[in-house]
C-alpha cells in the first residue's frame, strides 16, 4: 500500500531488522538479534525516553518465570535471566508469592531496570531511537513491509528494513500495514486497565503485626468509597516502599485516544482514593504518601494479531504440546473484566497438575506475511489464552525467540515461516531458554545468579 500522507521525510540508512516498541519483548528481541548480527544492524524504536515499556513504566515484578503451586518449576530462561542477574548482583531483586496465586514473582527496582536495558542494548550494538512515534507503514502488494515513517522532535524519518518485529503492545505496526487482527471488546469484554502507584514511608513491621495482607483485604471489603473491594500492595526492593495493583478502569478501548485520555484521568483519581483509604484505615500507612504513579495507565489487552497459529484456551488448559515450541507457559488464565452486573470480576483457570503448555513459533508470525514477527501482548492468541500468556516472563521469551529467528532469516535470506525449527530451538537452548518442563522443583526463596549468564 502507499503511504497515506507525504510530509517532508528524511531517509535513514537501511537496517537488517527494525523492532517497533521497546518493552520487555522488544528489548529482548533487539538484544538477541544484535548479538548474532553485530553492531548497527538492528534498530529499536521507542515512544518513551527509556526502555522497558510496562516493565519500567507501570510494574515492578516479572511474572511467568515460575509455575504456580506448591512445587514450582522455573520455565523461563536465557536472556530474561541475564536481565534479572544484572539487578540481582546489585541487590535489586527479591522473590515473592503473588497475591492471588499466580506463582512466584520476581520483584525488582524499575528505575535500575531502565539502566539495565540501556546497558544490554548498548553492549549488543542496537541502534535505539527514543521519543519516536510510528505514524505510517508502506507495504508491497504481497504484504511485505517495506518501510515506516517515524515522527520525532527533529522531524519525520523513513526507516527501511529487511525484517520487522512488532513489539508495540497494541500491534500498531501490523495495524498500519493492514494485517488482520481482532480487537479486545469486539468479541468479549476487554480486560480492565490499571494505574499502578507507589507509596513511601510505610511501616511494614506495624502493618504485618496488625494482620498484614489478610487484614488489609478485609478492610477493603468494608470500604464503600473504594472503586473495587480488592487489590494488592506489596513491598518493593526499597525499604519502606510499596507498589500496588489496585485501580481498575473498565470498558475502555485503549486504541481510542479519547477513551484512553479519560482512562488516564480516572486511573489517577482512583489512585488517590486508595491513598486516602490506606492512610486512614490500614495500620502502618498513617504517614505514607504516593511518590510515583505509572507513566501511563497499564493496558492489558487491545489488538491481537491473527498469526499462523492462534493460541487458544484449549491449548492452555490441555497443556498442549507443539513441535515448534519456542517457550513454555504455566501461568493461569487471569482475566480481569467487569461482570454483567457491573461489578468487578477476575476469572482464574489453572493449567491442570501444575503443568505447562507449549507456545508455538507460529503464534509469532502474522498470517501469510513474509518478513514480520509479532511479540508481546499483541501476539496471536484468543482472549482467554492471551490472559494466560501475557506475563512478562513469556513476552520476554517471545522476543528472545523472534530475535534469534530474525537473525537466522537475515543470514539465510528466508521468510519467517521457513526458519528451520530444529536450528531455532537449538539456538534457544544454547542461550539458556527452557523448552522442556524441568524435573527439579525451583528454590523460590532467593534468586540465584547463574554463572553461565555472566559470559
Amino acid at each position: 500500500m502507499s503511504l497515506r500522507w507525504a510530509p517532508d521525510v528524511t531517509e535513514l540508512p537501511k537496517v537488517d531488522l527494525a523492532v517497533i516498541g521497546a518493552g520487555s519483548a522488544g528489548c529482548c528481541a533487539a538484544y538477541a538479534a544484535a548479538r548474532l548480527l553485530g553492531p548497527g544492524r538492528v534498530m529499536l524504536i521507542e515512544r518513551y525516553g527509556f526502555l522497558g515499556g510496562t516493565s519500567t513504566a507501570v510494574l515492578d515484578t516479572f511474572y511467568g518465570f515460575y509455575t504456580p503451586g506448591k512445587e514450582p518449576k522455573k520455565v523461563v530462561g536465557g536472556i530474561p535471566d541475564r536481565v534479572v542477574d544484572r539487578m540481582a548482583r546489585e541487590g535489586e531483586i527479591m522473590l515473592r508469592p503473588n497475591s492471588y496465586g499466580a506463582g512466584t514473582g520476581v520483584t525488582y527496582n524499575p528505575e535500575r531496570l531502565k539502566r539495565v536495558w540501556d546497558e544490554m542494548t548498548q553492549e549488543a550494538g542496537v541502534q535505539v531511537l527514543h521519543h519516536t512515534l510510528l505514524v505510517d507503514a508502506e507495504t508491497d502488494p504481497d504484504g511485505r513491509l517495506r518501510s515506516v515513517v517515524l515522527a520525532t522532535k527533529s522531524g519525520f524519518y523513513r526507516v527501511r528494513a529487511a525484517y520487522w518485529i512488532d513489539a508495540s503492545g497494541d500491534a500498531d505496526l501490523c495495524h498500519l500495514a493492514g494485517y488482520p487482527y481482532e480487537k479486545a471488546g469486539d468479541l468479549e469484554p476487554a480486560q480492565t486497565l490499571t494505574t499502578t502507584f507507589r507509596m513511601a514511608n510505610v511501616d511494614l513491621g506495624r502493618f504485618e503485626s496488625e494482620g498484614g495482607k489478610t487484614m488489609m483485604l478485609e478492610r477493603m471489603k468494608d470500604a464503600s468509597e473504594l472503586p473495587r473491594s480488592k487489590g494488592s500492595a506489596h513491598p518493593m526492593t526499597i525499604e519502606g516502599c510499596i507498589a500496588t495493583v489496585a485501580v481498575r478502569v473498565a470498558d475502555v478501548d485503549a486504541t481510542d485516544v479519547f477513551a484512553l485520555t479519560e482512562a488516564e484521568r480516572e486511573g489517577r483519581r482512583q489512585a488517590y482514593v486508595y491513598e486516602q483509604f490506606f492512610r486512614g484505615r490500614v495500620p502502618g500507612y498513617e504517614n505514607a504518601r504516593i511518590v510515583g504513579l505509572a507513566v501511563g495507565i497499564g493496558v492489558r489487552e487491545t489488538r491481537r494479531v491473527h498469526g499462523e497459529h492462534r493460541l487458544t484456551r484449549h491449548d492452555c488448559l490441555s497443556a498442549a504440546n507443539y513441535e515448534d515450541r519456542v517457550l513454555l507457559c504455566g501461568a493461569p488464565i487471569e482475566d480481569h473484566r467487569k461482570n454483567h452486573a457491573g461489578g468487578e470480576e477476575t476469572a482464574w483457570a489453572y493449567v491442570p497438575g501444575g503443568a505447562t503448555y507449549d507456545v508455538p513459533y507460529r503464534t509469532l508470525i502474522p498470517k501469510g506475511q513474509p518478513n514480520t514477527w509479532v511479540v508481546g501482548r499483541c501476539f496471536s492468541a484468543t482472549h482467554d489464552a492471551h490472559a494466560s500468556c501475557r506475563s512478562m516472563g513469556q513476552t520476554m521469551s517471545m522476543g528472545q525467540a523472534a530475535g534469534i529467528a530474525s537473525a537466522i532469516c537475515v543470514q539465510k535470506e528466508i521468510a519467517p515461516q521457513q526458519v528451520p525449527i530444529d536450528r531455532l530451538q537449538e539456538a534457544l537452548r544454547q542461550e539458556g531458554a527452557v523448552l522442556e518442563m524441568p524435573e527439579m522443583i525451583a528454590d523460590t526463596r532467593v534468586w540465584k545468579v547463574s554463572q553461565e549468564m555472566n559470559r
